[in-house]
């Protein structure tokens, strides 16, 4: 059984990946159900295992906090749905190339329930939109903009960290790095592209897609 958990005030990212740590014992020792949970960060700059400094381009009062999930330097804030996935990757056949595609997937269905065609980029990690509406699917087109990143940890074959998805953010704040390691890259958000919806709207759309691809 999958457990959905949302968090309705802020969690501190080191709170949080606290609690997840927790959590993923507690699974793999069979004391907890898995676990999605749906969260937003007070504003903070994620560094994952992949971060260089060379991609924080200004000195910012933001703090930046460096985690120990795939990836490198993101933004989290208000406005941007935290999908942490505490999920058993021995149902899922230990396959942990499958379980990032149906994590991709599951976004990529849920922005298109939402009225957004995305899709992955070639090279590049993450979901993509094109501004001009096109899939993206070609890494040589050079003007896709982001709207969710991706990453994880697997720990006794437990995952968790997860995905972070842009609803209404204020996009300014990924001017001051170079987000995911993407150069020429930008962001974008929901709201950015014109799709208004509340981070509960999102949530409905999320739970109901995601039994497609991890339900039991």
């Amino acid at each position: 059984m999958i457990e959905w958990k949302v968090s309705t005030t802020p969690i501190k990212l080191q709170s949080a990946i606290k609690m997840m740590e927790r959590r993923v014992l507690e699974i793999h020792e069979g004391k907890q159900n898995e676990l999605i949970w749906l969260l937003e960060h007070p504003h903070v700059y994620s560094g994952g295992t992949s971060s260089n400094d060379s991609h924080l381009l200004v000195k910012s009062k933001i703090p930046v906090e460096v985690t120990n999930r795939g990836g490198s330097y993101t933004y989290h804030g208000p406005g941007q749905r935290i999908i942490y996935v505490m999920l058993d990757l021995k149902k899922q056949k230990k396959d942990i190339r499958k379980f990032v595609w149906n994590l991709e997937q599951w976004i990529i269905d849920s922005l298109k329930e939402l009225g957004v065609i995305s899709g992955r980029v070639e090279k590049r990690v993450g979901i993509w939109v094109n501004p001009e509406g096109q899939q993206a699917s070609d890494h040589r087109i050079k003007n896709e903009l982001k709207i969710a990143s991706v990453g994880l940890r697997v720990k006794n074959w437990i995952s968790y960290h997860g995905v972070s998805l842009n609803v209404n953010p204020n996009l300014n704040y990924f001017d001051n790095i170079i987000a995911c390691g993407n150069h020429g890259y930008g962001v974008t958000s929901l709201e950015n592209l014109g799709i208004i919806k509340s981070l509960t709207d999102v949530d409905r759309v999320l739970q109901r897609k995601m039994e497609m691809f991890f339900s039991e």
